[in-house]
């Protein structure tokens, strides 16, 4: 290594040890100045104070014999269940989530409505196409996954969706 070489080795380490000194410093100084403003207004503020203490509380209680059920954490109010949605019809189902394949026919999805694609599967029973709906198939033109994918729909609405699809291809 030539002398000019290592002069320029030695200078560079130089400025690189300078920059990483001034960003530590930099560092230790936001912290120091953090650390005396922000975080010490923050868990001083009653807002905040109360949210922490609100996290904290139980989040329920067990009820003995012959003991009052408690009203609930200091200050909430019971709220009245929240009602659970109806269950979609077939064609609410075939709109949400069939369409997507078996509107344009993707994956070998047999289109709504088209009778000589659905004639075959119709034979087979109304019970073999609710199983393949439910629990997936796969056949020689395409696959079928459980519940179409939507495994958030109920065992009814995807029955409903397929008894739909049905009518529409008759």
């Amino acid at each position: 290594m030539s002398t000019h070489d290592k002069q320029f080795m030695d200078l560079f380490s130089l400025i690189i040890g300078i920059l990483v000194a001034i960003a530590v410093g930099l560092m230790v100084l936001a912290l120091m100045v953090g650390s005396r403003t922000q975080l010490k207004g923050l868990h001083e503020d009653p807002a905040y104070e109360a949210q922490v203490n609100e996290r904290l509380q139980p989040f329920g209680h067990v009820a003995l014999t012959g003991e009052n059920a408690p009203e609930g954490p200091a200050g909430s109010s019971s709220a009245a269940p929240t009602p659970v949605a109806a269950p979609l019809s077939g064609p609410q189902v075939f709109n949400q989530a069939c369409n997507a394949c078996h509107g344009s026919g993707i994956g070998g999805a047999p289109k709504s409505g088209d009778k000589a694609a659905w004639a075959p599967r119709i034979a087979q029973g109304m019970d073999t196409l609710h199983k393949h709906a439910l629990q997936g198939f796969q056949g020689k033109s395409g696959v079928m996954p459980p519940k179409g994918g939507w495994v958030n729909l109920s065992d009814p609405e995807i029955t409903a969706a397929v008894d739909y699809m049905v009518s529409q291809s008759k």
